[in-house]
């Protein structure tokens, strides 16, 4: 059942990624704040799939639509900006909760074609192949990544600010980063880490939020998530509270 799920959030994201090249550099739709053109080309094609395969769905673009018992949570393009200056990193985050339970997860890297993904209790891929975090447990050791920017240097070895959430926490789960999280008055809605929380989950790294708050949920709540290579790297982080 999880297989086919996953079997058409690839189908989505693949087409998301050949709809969207030709709205690149558009600019802004006019319509709703931050909102990009290549944002709602993005959303049509996520209904049109999703709608259409079964699903309910949950889009940051356009709210949610239908009342199937399994809902897709979608981010069409995760770092819109990065999508129309030509930055090349940019998803689609898609993830899959059965009732209330996350079930399956999707991230695909529009730029370079990689595909993570993850189903509950199955483990997590990079392009089909099994990932698993850094290992770092201090401050000291760690590459981390924010969304935002922080407000002070805790003595990590370096720091990123990348652009596209879903992207940064998957670079978690296969290593290349230790942390992601948020700094200063930075928040993430779900549609944002849902799938990329499946993915870290399942690979070995963990994952919480600074106010204790549950990332589990597909509600437009917003959240300040940290995702960590190990729980010793994320106990260490949460000591020094929010960036």
């Amino acid at each position: 059942m999880t297989e086919s799920i996953l079997s058409d959030l690839r189908a989505c994201a693949l087409e998301i990624g050949a709809v969207v090249q030709s709205h690149r550099g558009r600019g802004f739709s006019g319509i709703r704040e931050t909102q990009y053109h290549l944002d709602i080309a993005a959303d049509e094609v996520a209904l049109r799939m999703l709608r259409g395969s079964g699903y309910r769905v949950v889009s940051e673009e356009s709210g949610a639509t239908g009342d199937e018992s399994v809902t897709i949570v979608v981010d069409p393009i995760d770092g819109s900006t990065n999508c129309d200056r030509g930055v090349p990193f940019y998803a689609t985050s898609l993830a899959a909760f059965r009732g209330s339970e996350l079930v399956a997860g999707l991230v695909m890297n529009h730029s370079t074609g990689t595909i993570f993904e993850a189903e509950k209790g199955g483990g997590a891929t990079r392009d089909g192949e099994p990932i698993s975090p850094s290992g770092a447990h201090t401050i000291a050791d760690s590459v981390i990544s924010f969304s935002g920017w922080p407000s002070r240097d805790l003595g990590w070895a370096q720091v990123r600010a990348l652009g596209a959430a879903s992207l940064e926490i998957c670079l978690v789960a296969d290593g290349s980063l230790d942390a992601f999280t948020v700094a200063q008055n930075s928040t993430l809605n779900p549609w944002d880490y849902l799938a990329g929380l499946l993915v870290v989950r399942e690979a070995g790294a963990v994952a919480s939020d600074y106010r204790g708050e549950r990332l589990d949920m597909f509600e437009a709540k917003v959240r300040r998530p940290i995702f960590c290579a190990t729980s010793e790297l994320l106990a260490n982080i949460l000591e020094e509270g929010p960036l």
